[in-house]
């Protein structure tokens, strides 16, 4: 009314402690058990590297539902939005590193894989003051063909589903170079003033 000062809505904030946030925590946690289980003796005894795949596994689930979550039920916080990619990071950072260091993936699909994730988390910080680039389509395949060829590659697996696991993770590392050079294409659009391909 006239004469009243006007005062902003009010804008209801997500609460840090919610259900999407509490999985992406409990993925944290299931990194050093699935390493543990990952490495169990000589790291290639077929009833652990069972249970680090499952391990794997869930702490994926966790990664696909906390985002749903968030995103459907206005769950989304500033600490969600930091600790949830670190998270995943940490995940699979982990895997490879524990696979390459069992002599089970080339350390040089490791190096590309980590560099790329690690010169994106660099571009966005970058990139930050101009504001978020979303993930793109391409993104999201090269998150799920990675997780799959990493869990394939946990299990004991011989002969053409060696095979097949193989051709999955070379898969993945293209898919990892190819978006992360889109990312920067993005991200140097976006820095322009014209608009980041979405």
């Amino acid at each position: 009314m006239p004469g009243q000062p006007q005062t902003d809505p009010v804008v209801p904030r997500a609460r840090v402690a919610n259900l999407a946030n509490a999985l992406t925590g409990v993925r944290l946690i299931l990194v050093p058990v699935f390493l543990a289980f990952l490495f169990v003796g000589d790291g290639h005894e077929t009833f652990w590297r069972a249970m680090a795949f499952t391990v794997f596994t869930v702490a994926v689930i966790t990664d696909r539902l906390d985002g749903a979550l968030a995103r459907s039920y206005g769950m989304v916080t500033e600490f969600g939005t930091l600790i949830d990619p670190l998270a995943d990071k940490a995940l699979i950072g982990a895997a490879l590193i524990g696979l390459s260091m069992l002599g089970d993936l080339p350390w040089w699909v490791t190096v590309v894989i980590l560099a790329r994730e690690l010169g994106v988390t660099l571009l966005r910080l970058v990139v930050l003051r101009h504001g978020v680039i979303p993930a793109s389509r391409g993104g999201k395949v090269k998150t799920t063909v990675q997780a799959v060829a990493i869990g394939l590659l946990i299990l004991p697996l011989t002969g053409a589903w060696a095979t097949g696991a193989w051709i999955v993770m070379l898969a993945a590392a293209v898919l990892t170079i190819l978006t992360g050079v889109d990312y920067f294409i993005s991200a140097v659009r976006d820095s322009r003033g014209r608009p980041a391909r979405q």
